[in-house]
């Protein structure tokens, strides 16, 4: 059974890619896995990140990226206030992250995550209790 994961913004992008068949397909296994179980995690930002990258990287069709923002948006769905936004500046400044990465990563820990899914941090390392997956490797 999947335990509580964050998806980064790369892994939501990837399930619209058909550029990138293999990655497209472990995408969308991934996030129907978590839906199915309940376990998935989004943030707003992530959220946000992904409509740009769909519209920009992939031209996705601009009504078509807000349906699956809203489809998305089912997830359990964390916002930021001041006190995560200044946590995420504290990881900035200890683990040298970026601001944007940083903000995901403590979305992802204060939400619970033990997981979070990205191809943009290093793979298997674990900060603060979150594990990162890559997974595409």
């Amino acid at each position: 059974m999947p335990v509580r994961s964050f998806f980064d913004t790369n892994v939501l992008v990837y399930t619209d890619d058909k550029g990138s068949p293999q990655k497209q397909r472990a995408a969308l296994a991934l996030l129907a896995a978590h839906r199915r179980s309940g376990t998935g995690v989004l943030s707003q930002q992530v959220l946000k990140e992904y409509f740009v990258a769909a519209r920009r990287k992939l031209g996705v069709d601009a009504a078509v990226a807000r349906r699956k923002v809203e489809l998305l948006a089912e997830f359990d769905l964390v916002g930021e206030d001041l006190a995560q936004i200044l946590s995420a500046i504290d990881l900035h400044r200890l683990h040298g992250f970026s601001f944007w990465d940083a903000l995901i990563l403590h979305a992802a820990k204060a939400s619970g995550c033990r997981v979070l899914y990205s191809e943009d941090f290093q793979d298997r390392k674990e900060i603060d209790g979150v594990r990162i997956v890559n997974p595409f490797r």
